[in-house]
């Protein structure tokens, strides 16, 4: 196990010195240790920021799939159709463009990032035996700079407010008043996870779409197991939780403000499957009446009467035997 360790670090190397690097950088900035954490938080947080944009989208996406994921488990019911839905439900997913597992970035990405600083802080505190004596011998940050003779004046110790950020919760304190921030620190990290997470549910709920079964999973057991990590892991690893986690709930405020999380966006197919697209009002646009053509009128000739003449009316036709009649009267 410690020789797969020790493999898995010589591959992280060149990381640990860049990381390291960045911390010293940000220390020459703000001499405070606490500060600098902050300040290389945020310089990766920018880098795994378009992940969680991409990470947010298709955790909506999801979402908004639920209704027809549900006709496919009622359709494909029984352990014997269960290959058949498996089939269907990756088609669904092609077809729409989601990844059933893009939620879960995030947190994936993580892992790494907190296996590179627990390693650099660890490094920070680096103490080697010198003449029977325990000296401080940082690791993975440049000889020159002003970090490293820092931490060779603290015997490696990373104070800031009063704390010793290379520490850990159960660690040996002074006494309990000074591990209670400590305390404080696991609290807040878990209590950020937890309201990160119910950014997405209440947005589910407002807009009447139901969450995934493996969102609402992850959003139970994810924090718990975190939990765990941050009773083991110096404070400056659980520093860095806490600001990555703060920027990830603002990111995803503004996305959801913005309109940017709409993972079809910019997409003709911008609504849900099954959703009723909205006919666009056409504005009525006012009709003008035509005028009506003159009506063209003879010239009137200097005889003619100004009035208007009546049509003539038809003679009545008259019998043949009424003329014979007024022939014999003549007579």
């Amino acid at each position: 196990m410690k020789s797969i360790a020790h493999d898995i670090g010589k591959v992280f190397q060149p990381i640990f010195h860049v990381v390291g690097w960045l911390l010293a950088f940000c220390y020459s900035l703000i001499p405070n240790y606490a500060i600098a954490i902050v300040l290389l938080t945020i310089i990766i947080m920018a880098v795994l920021t378009p992940f969680t944009i991409k990470s947010t989208k298709s955790m909506i996406a999801m979402q908004k799939l639920q209704p027809e994921i549900k006709k496919l488990q009622q359709k494909y019911k029984g352990p014997e159709n269960r290959q058949a839905l498996n089939e269907e439900m990756m088609k669904l997913y092609r077809e729409e463009g989601v990844n059933p597992i893009g939620g879960c970035l995030p947190m994936l990405l993580q892992m790494p990032f907190l296996f590179i600083l627990y390693s650099v802080i660890k490094g920070l505190a680096n103490k080697v035996l010198k003449h029977g004596v325990l000296t401080s011998l940082p690791r993975y940050i440049p000889t020159s700079s002003k970090m490293y003779r820092s931490l060779i004046a603290s015997h490696g110790q990373i104070k800031a407010f009063g704390m010793d950020l290379n520490l850990k919760t159960f660690s040996v304190h002074s006494s309990f008043a000074a591990q209670i921030p400590f305390f404080i620190f696991v609290a807040v990290a878990v209590a950020l996870q937890y309201f990160q997470m119910a950014q997405m549910t209440n947005r589910a709920k407002k807009s009447g779409t139901t969450l995934p079964s493996q969102q609402l999973m992850m959003q139970r057991f994810f924090p718990v197991i975190f939990a765990y990590f941050y009773l083991v892991i110096p404070a400056a690893v659980v520093l860095y939780m806490i600001i990555s986690t703060l920027i990830r709930i603002i990111t995803q405020d503004l996305m959801f403000r913005t309109g940017i999380s709409n993972p079809n966006k910019g997409k003709d197919n911008s609504l849900a499957p099954g959703e009723p697209k909205e006919i666009p009002a056409i504005e009525a646009k006012p009709v003008t009446p035509k005028p009506s053509p003159a009506k063209s009128t003879p010239p009137k000739s200097s005889g003619q009467k100004s009035s208007t003449t009546r049509p003539a009316t038809p003679k009545p036709l008259q019998h043949p035997r009424s003329k014979t009649k007024r022939k014999r009267r003549d007579r």
